[in-house]
């Protein structure tokens, strides 16, 4: 088991990756730096190697399923995870380390948003995408979460063998935000300094299709974790539609004894059915969350006497 594992998942990031490495090297000298290449067509591997890194590959594309390769793959006792872009400073690396392991924070958020962010990045629709998710999951989630979309944090093991990454693409982020948030779990914010990529190295994030992507995984994750919130909205809005477009038709009966609108009153009717569907659906599921919970948490215990055991026997 390594006593900090820094994991770089990378995708042609030639001009930075050698960089990023030995930043961290000399940060944490302690720690394994893997360098877990998705299909690049550049010198990332070769310069990664020079470097001294592990270099390890995935070959299914998209983020989300190199971060679950690397979680399955690494034992750790914390994992930090940045990006091979050099956009974030391996110097606060430390401080994130030491959250979990003397805090005991499950995650730790390399919170960009805090300090240099909005300056330092020059596309306005990142900056606004990013203060949109984050209150949007705070308030959904009633979380203090400061940076939702940061590739920039430290795991706990019990987090990393606990969080079921079904994300394939950059939504990654978003989803560990919001199971943390979900499963009650200890997160802490670390403000950092962001600096933007440097000349000639291209984000692969596209701030429109990536964007609706993000937003798409808040709401499923939404609907998956508090279903009983999501179907009640939902019935609340077909019941409020419903009335309204009925108490027309009511008024018109009463004054003339006439119905002339009998395709409205039975949408109105299949409006209400729909709604009180909405409500037991959402009972129904909320059951099997609150299961889901419980059994997370019987798991949690299993995966922690796991993790003593492995430091007992070194």
């Amino acid at each position: 088991m390594d006593q900090i594992a820094v994991l770089i998942p990378c995708y042609n990031e030639e001009k930075t990756v050698q960089k990023v490495v030995q930043d961290f090297q000399k940060v944490l000298p302690e720690a394994v730096v893997y360098v877990y290449d998705n299909n690049s067509s550049d010198r990332t591997v070769e310069l990664a190697e020079a470097a001294g890194a592990v270099v390890r590959h995935e070959y299914q594309q998209g983020k989300g399923n190199v971060i679950r390769r690397m979680f399955r793959e690494i034992d750790a006792r914390v994992y930090i995870m940045t990006d091979g872009d050099d956009t974030y400073p391996a110097e606060f690396a430390r401080e994130m380390v030491n959250r979990v392991l003397l805090r005991q924070a499950d995650m730790v958020v390399g919170d960009r948003l805090s300090s240099t962010y909005f300056t330092e990045n020059k596309r306005p629709f990142h900056n606004f995408g990013n203060s949109l998710v984050r209150g949007t999951i705070n308030r959904l989630f009633h979380t203090e979460i400061k940076d939702i979309m940061t590739g920039y944090r430290a795991f706990s093991y019990p987090f990393v063998k606990t969080f079921p990454v079904l994300s394939k693409g950059f939504e990654i982020e978003t989803e560990m935000t919001i199971h943390a948030a979900d499963k009650n779990m200890q997160v802490e914010n670390v403000v950092i300094e962001y600096r933007d990529r440097p000349e000639g190295s291209e984000s692969k994030l596209n701030t429109y299709s990536d964007g609706a992507k993000v937003l798409f995984s808040i709401a499923r994750l939404y609907r998956n974790y508090k279903p009983m919130h999501f179907f009640g909205f939902l019935s609340l809005l077909l019941t409020v539609l419903s009335i309204g477009f009925f108490i027309p038709v009511l008024l018109e009966y009463i004054s003339t004894g006439l119905v002339p609108k009998f395709p409205t009153l039975i949408v109105c009717g299949f409006g209400l059915m729909a709604a009180i569907q909405s409500v037991f659906a959402g009972l129904i599921l909320a059951a099997g969350a609150q299961r889901n919970r419980q059994e997370f948490e019987m798991n949690l215990i299993e995966v922690d006497r796991h993790y003593k055991e492995l430091v007992n026997n070194e």
